[in-house]
């Protein structure tokens, strides 16, 4: 009886383990998601510091370009 609990204690924590793995492509569409957002937060500062309202401006305009892009990667994400 012990022996049979334990297998299916053990069974049952091995599909919990799992499920939560990412394949590679997963896990490199998360990567880069992350670093198109972090490409537009650092576009968004660099368009907090430049010198003219239309610097400022087109940095602003690459930075939601860029976290588009990384909001179409996560859509697609299979």
């Amino acid at each position: 009886m012990k022996k049979v609990v334990f297998v299916l204690a053990a069974a049952g924590l091995m599909s919990l383990a799992a499920c939560s793995k990412q394949t590679p492509a997963e896990n490199a569409t998360d990567a880069t998601a992350n670093a198109l957002d972090n490409a537009g937060e650092n576009l968004e500062d660099l368009a907090d510091n430049a010198s003219t309202d239309a610097a400022a401006a087109s940095l602003d305009n690459a930075a939601d370009n860029a976290h588009d892009a990384a909001d179409a990667v996560e859509d697609n994400k299979q």
